[in-house]
């Protein structure tokens, strides 16, 4: 199993009408498998901030956020979805922060 398969199976516990996880690894220097983008639809945001949204992803992640080194949230109640079913672009790779050996 992947880890954006494991990423896909720990998101179910928000029961989304709509995942996406991708594994934008590729598009970065730091090694396979390191960052990802979920796109999540859900009830269970509904009349929550985006700060307490992400909070609920990471509660369902748990441990798998300690082998992410990357993870772009994008969570969406289903009106939300409805009316506007876009996702933005991740951004571009910046580098490694001032404890990494090379670059990003």
């Amino acid at each position: 199993m992947t880890r954006a398969d494991q990423i896909r199976q720990a998101l179910a516990a928000l029961q989304p009408q709509h995942l996406e996880v991708l594994d934008e690894s590729h598009l970065h220097s730091r090694g396979l498998e390191t960052h990802y983008k979920a796109v999540i639809v859900s009830d269970a945001f509904e009349g929550k901030r985006a700060i307490q949204r992400h909070q609920a992803a990471y509660a369902a992640l748990g441990g798998l956020m300690g082998q992410i080194h990357a993870l772009g949230l994008h969570t969406y109640t289903p009106a939300e979805w409805e009316a506007d079913a876009s996702v933005p672009d991740s951004p571009r790779c910046r580098g490694g922060s001032k404890h990494d050996l090379g670059a990003h």
